[in-house]
């Protein structure tokens, strides 16, 4: 198994169980209710299941959405994105690239340079305050 090809086991006891059916299940937190919807403290969003460095403070823009939104993540290989068609309509899923995580949705409603939304679920990340 490599460093982050973990067991479900692995997952349960490390995780919290909002954060497992989050970023192992695919679930979506309720809107305004993560606790980095409305939080622009400077720093690096890091995965919360590997501790990959995915986006800025920097990059995080208030859309109104309710999640946390990003205009970019840190560098380009440290997420990755497929096409989702649950719940009946067609949207971008958003994974960590290091370890699979759920992380969100990617919308092309975002602002100015890449024109990108990455909408993330707050228990998919931690903060690690400049």
């Amino acid at each position: 198994m490599s460093e982050f090809n973990k067991s479900d086991e692995f997952w349960r006891n490390k995780l919290t169980p909002k954060q497992y059916e989050i970023c192992r299940d695919k679930a979506t937190e309720k809107a305004f209710t993560g606790i980095y919807w409305n939080c622009f403290d400077k720093g690096v969003y890091h995965c919360t299941c590997c501790g990959e460095p995915l986006f800025s403070s920097e990059t995080k823009f208030n859309s109104g959405c309710g999640w946390p939104s990003f205009y970019k993540p840190t560098h380009s290989t440290c997420v990755q994105t497929s096409d989702d068609f649950s719940y009946g309509m067609h949207r971008i899923e958003v994974t960590c690239a290091r370890c699979g995580s759920h992380l969100g949705h990617l919308f092309p409603d975002g602002p100015e340079p890449t024109h990108e939304r990455y909408c993330i679920n707050s228990a998919s990340l931690d903060l690690e305050k400049d």
